[in-house]
């Protein structure tokens, strides 16, 4: 199956959702950048295939969803199945949390992060 990083058509997008980020986005962006995380590097507003992910690290291709209320509408939970379906058939793992979680409590999603990026490294010799 052939999938595409960051495709041409979407970059317009991407950039327009950077410079637009959600104060949840940021919040979480402050604890991710400059590789605070075991090293590795996430991007912002990354793009695989069709879909513009959050926060997104390619070196163990982990997507990163941020979620609002609108999520929890019926039709926005089969979208996000689909999305979350085709990103799995080509690699990508995905953790998903509400705003309200990261605003309440970013270090318990903090932790969920760092022990998915833990598991996700070789261990070291």
């Amino acid at each position: 199956m052939k999938y595409i990083y960051n495709e041409q058509k979407l970059r317009e997008r991407r950039k327009g959702l950077r410079r637009n980020q959600t104060e949840v986005e940021k919040l979480l962006w402050g604890r991710l950048r400059d590789k605070q995380i075991y090293g590795l590097k996430f991007y912002r507003q990354f793009s695989v295939g069709p879909y513009i992910l959050d926060f997104f690290c390619p070196q163990i291709k982990l997507a990163i969803e941020l979620d609002g209320g609108q999520h929890a509408e019926e039709e926005n939970k089969e979208y996000d199945a689909i999305r979350t379906d085709y990103l799995k058939e080509v690699g990508v793992e995905v953790l998903r949390f509400w705003n309200n979680e990261v605003v309440q409590n970013i270090e318990g999603v903090l932790s969920e992060i760092i022990r998915k990026t833990n598991s996700s490294q070789p261990p070291l010799v």
